[in-house]
């Protein structure tokens, strides 16, 4: 459960939580042991920067809609080359000025559909982007963003696809590989990752899917379309860093 959907209760909890600890933990002591403690046998994890270039902005979803996003993401997107602004579809009117890139992670948008939907200006806006070959990555929530209608209310129409809400909760790790080329992977790329959602897309895949998935079942899924990558699965970034460079490349040059 998103703690933006529970925001009060989640901070009540860890208020009681942190009380629970101050009662019956010695605090000095913890802090005196983690002082003692050896440097770390590993380095910190940092994204490989990239130098030079035009610093094209690069859009990423946020706002109670859209929760579930890496932060890593973000960072490999400005070692890339970028500059990431964060919007909130349910609020902004507009996207960023000068966007280039649009990147729309997972999330909950089935709980806010009448809001999204109402928000034609920046549907309108999303549309245009698309339809003008910018490079937009959507995973899961955004999926359902692009698509034509999310349980019956209009969403931004940028794929001729219809999402509704299942009963049936499809969850679990796929191993999926690129199909053919698209504004965020290469074709015969390898990458892991995971689905979670309780919705359908119908088709869910289009003539150019986004990934060949092996498990638990052979299958295509998702859509590429222009500079569109759409799918279901939520892939981590860090494990193939030339995905968020290949996107702000083609940032640079749609």
């Amino acid at each position: 459960m998103p703690v933006a959907e529970r925001r009060t209760a989640a901070v009540e909890a860890v208020a009681a939580m942190a009380a629970q600890v101050a009662a019956g933990c010695d605090l000095e002591a913890l802090a005196g042991l983690a002082r003692g403690a050896g440097p770390l046998s590993c380095e910190a994890w940092e994204p490989p920067a990239v130098s030079g270039g035009a610093r094209p902005v690069v859009a990423v979803a946020g706002g109670a809609a859209f929760t579930f996003s890496y932060a890593e993401h973000a960072e490999l997107l400005t070692a890339a080359g970028a500059e990431v602004v964060t919007f909130d579809p349910l609020r902004d009117e507009a996207l960023p000025k000068g966007t280039a890139g649009l990147v729309i992670g997972g999330g909950f948008p089935e709980v806010y559909a009448g809001e999204l939907s109402a928000n034609a200006s920046l549907r309108e806006a999303v549309g245009t982007l698309a339809r003008s070959g910018a490079p937009v990555a959507a995973e899961c929530a955004g999926l359902l963003y692009l698509c034509r209608e999310l349980d019956g209310r209009p969403m931004c129409g940028v794929l001729d696809a219809s999402a509704r809400m299942s009963e049936r909760l499809t969850l679990g790790y796929r191993d999926a590989v690129a199909v053919g080329d698209s504004a965020l992977a290469a074709a015969g790329t390898r990458m892991r990752g995971h689905e979670f959602h309780r919705t359908v897309v119908e088709p869910g895949a289009g003539a150019a899917p986004a990934w060949g998935v092996r498990a638990p079942e052979r299958r295509v899924e998702g859509f590429v379309q222009r500079g569109v990558h759409a799918s279901y699965l939520h892939t981590h970034w860090a494990s193939e860093p030339g995905v968020a460079r290949r996107f702000v490349e083609r940032c640079r040059t749609s």
